[in-house]
């Protein structure tokens, strides 16, 4: 339970987002967006957030906060995986005089905003029908490709559901195939590893560009820009580019089939993340539901799966709004900081 108004805020490697939830229930109403790296920590960056948000709307300082953080959430002070930042919830709340502040994985309200994601909020990957149908019964996977790669299951269980936070970015990722062979041979590693992250994420799709790059012209290549790879890809200005895009989905199918199968994930899977609507037609043109499926004896189940593309902007506002104001619904892991006797 927390007392209003509730900052929420979706902290990432590249930004920070935050809003405000006024009242149980209420839309969050956006204060802005900060780039991590302008920021020393995440109060600096909440303190920017506040001053230039609280006024604009006319809304008094939140009396708590649910923040996501992209980084494995084990303890008092989380640090971001591909930020220099520590968040600790009690640090905050002394900083802004708050009653209470918790601290999720960035995906467990990604997670939580699918459980009541609209299909006007979500673009087919796959088979379209008009209209949209509403997601069948069964777990949901929400997962997302960005400046790193988060995942995440959404398990029901009667009327509450279960939010399962995965490290599944890091799990290892290996070729099919001979052509894949030969470009997991040139690969830049992270780490001395070929995981999910390093193939699927901004920095992932530089690599893959390079290593084409290099595997078809025999030069050596350095990575550039991913949001470059992007556009060259898509408008085909570059041959390694594209190569790399269509690549990119077909991996991020195989994952996406990999997920579903580990969750029995009969919900849906559900795309976020910074990359994915920006590629939706190489995702839906391409080989991404020939991947997903591919999963024989299981192919004929992973056909029925629905898998979308989270269209709607700042997804994990609505599910922190969800955390909220709907907090005895959900079941999930967080660090967090109370007051001594308070109420909400």
């Amino acid at each position: 339970m927390f007392e209003f108004p509730v900052l929420v805020g979706d902290i990432g490697g590249t930004n920070a987002r935050f809003a405000l939830v006024m009242e149980r229930g209420a839309q969050p109403r956006p204060l802005s967006h900060e780039p991590t790296g302008g920021h020393p920590d995440p109060s600096s960056a909440i303190r920017t957030a506040l001053a230039k948000g609280l006024e604009a709307i006319g809304a008094p300082p939140p009396r708590s906060a649910v923040l996501a953080i992209a980084g494995r959430v084990d303890g008092p002070e989380i640090q971001l995986t591909n930020a220099p930042w520590l968040v600790s919830p009690k640090r905050i709340a002394a900083d802004f005089g708050l009653v209470s502040a918790v601290v999720v994985n960035d995906y467990v309200p990604v997670a939580a905003g699918a459980a009541g994601i609209r299909p006007t909020d979500l673009t087919p990957v796959g088979p379209r029908l008009d209209p949209p149908p509403e997601p069948p019964a069964g777990a949901r996977v929400v997962l997302g490709p960005g400046t790193g790669f988060g995942a995440a299951a959404l398990i029901p269980y009667g009327d509450h559901c279960a939010i399962v936070s995965t490290e599944a970015g890091h799990t290892d990722l290996g070729p099919v195939g001979r052509d894949e062979e030969r470009i997991w041979r040139v690969l830049e590693r992270s780490e001395g590893r070929i995981t999910v992250e390093t193939m699927l994420s901004g920095p992932g799709l530089a690599r893959l560009h390079a290593a084409l790059r290099h595997l078809r012209t025999g030069e050596e290549a350095e990575r550039i820009d991913p949001a470059a790879v992007t556009e060259a890809g898509l408008n085909a200005s570059d041959p390694h580019a594209a190569e790399a895009l269509a690549l990119f989905g077909r991996l991020l199918g195989r994952v996406c089939g990999n997920l579903a199968l580990t969750f029995l994930a009969t919900g849906g899977v559900y795309i976020g993340g910074g990359i994915a609507p920006r590629i939706l037609k190489v995702l839906q043109e391409g080989d991404f539901r020939a991947a997903f499926e591919d999963k024989d004896p299981f192919a004929a189940m992973m056909k029925a799966i629905p898998t979308s593309v989270i269209t709607v902007e700042d997804p994990a506002f609505n599910g922190l709004a969800a955390l909220a104001g709907e907090g005895e619904r959900f079941v999930y892991h967080a660090s967090a900081w109370r007051a001594e006797g308070a109420t909400g």
